[in-house]
């Protein structure tokens, strides 16, 4: 579920540094351009996997297992480093991370309530708001005024929609890109004090640690579905182990810049899996609202003064 930084103004890559090593010589020859749409439909296929979990679980169970499965591939990776945790790292340090893994918590919890009420081209088009609201705020030029415009205009626009757009769907939708900002700002700040992934290992230990309580007393007995587990674990690496590590490896071969203009087309590719996967058919005017967002995204990346620095991990 794509930050002001190279790696996550529009994508999720900046926190995996996979040791799948065995991966890197096969995805060496694909190019990055394809990484990043292989990337953004395994997001939204997951999405829609997790949506179709909704009638046999509740939302918020289906996020514990989300994290849950981030959770224990982070932590079998990065179990040295969690086991010295305390003598590398300062209470501080731990406490920036324990509260990006509540940001992770809230803002996956947020969107999937917003899944659950909205279509997901809709649902991931207003979260996108949160990483173009900083990438708009952090450089206060004069252009960014029309962006932000073109993105407020698009919002209103799916505001006003139908029968299958909720006012309490756009809420939880707002309330997740305003997740996804705080969680921007949040990653760096966990990244320049971890190595690796390693906070982030911790960050999704404490959000699956939060998230369990909540997943447990909303889905209750229907939690011991093996089917149900399976897919689940299904959703987590579809959202989050696969597309981290393509993202990733195109990062390594491609600019910030072209990174996240390539990322603004995940709303569209939302919308269509959503159509294809779940039946979901949009009016004209959200068609045109989602374009209204991804063209505020592209402008806004595209006119940079200069590309931003992914932070060290």
């Amino acid at each position: 579920m794509a930050l002001a930084d190279a790696q996550g103004s529009y994508g999720r890559a900046g926190w995996f540094r996979t040791r799948a090593g065995a991966l890197r010589p096969s995805l060496g020859s694909v190019p990055p351009p394809a990484l990043i749409l292989l990337g953004i439909v395994s997001v939204q296929i997951g999405a829609g996997l997790a949506k179709n979990l909704f009638a046999r679980s509740s939302p918020d169970a289906v996020v514990m297992m989300r994290l849950l499965t981030s959770a224990v591939v982070l932590g079998v990776a990065y179990r040295s480093s969690l086991r010295d945790l305390r003598r590398l790292h300062s209470w501080r340090d731990i406490g920036v991370a324990a509260l990006f893994g509540l940001t992770l918590a809230g803002m996956n919890a947020c969107f999937y309530q917003a899944l659950a009420r909205l279509p997901l081209g809709i649902a991931v088009t207003v979260e996108f708001l949160g990483p173009l609201s900083v990438s708009i705020l952090a450089s206060r030029r004069r252009l960014d005024l029309l962006w932000a415009l073109l993105a407020l205009g698009g919002v209103t626009l799916l505001a006003r929609g139908n029968g299958d757009v909720t006012l309490t769907g756009v809420a939880f939708a707002l309330l997740a890109a305003a997740g996804w900002a705080f969680y921007i700002l949040l990653s760096g700040a966990t990244g320049r004090r971890f190595a690796g992934s390693s906070g982030l290992a911790v960050a999704s230990i404490v959000g699956a640690a939060v998230m369990l309580p909540v997943g447990v007393g909303t889905a209750g007995t229907k939690l011991l579905d093996p089917e149900l587990l399976l897919v689940a674990a299904g959703v987590g690496l579809l959202s989050s182990v696969i597309p981290y590590t393509l993202e990733l490896e195109a990062l390594r071969r491609m600019s910030a810049r072209l990174f996240g203009i390539l990322m603004s087309i995940e709303p569209a590719v939302a919308a269509v899996v959503g159509l294809v996967f779940l039946g979901e058919m949009l009016y004209w005017r959200e068609w045109l609202a989602i374009g209204l967002v991804i063209t505020a995204c592209v402008g806004a990346t595209r006119f940079q003064q200069s590309p931003p620095e992914a932070p060290e991990a």
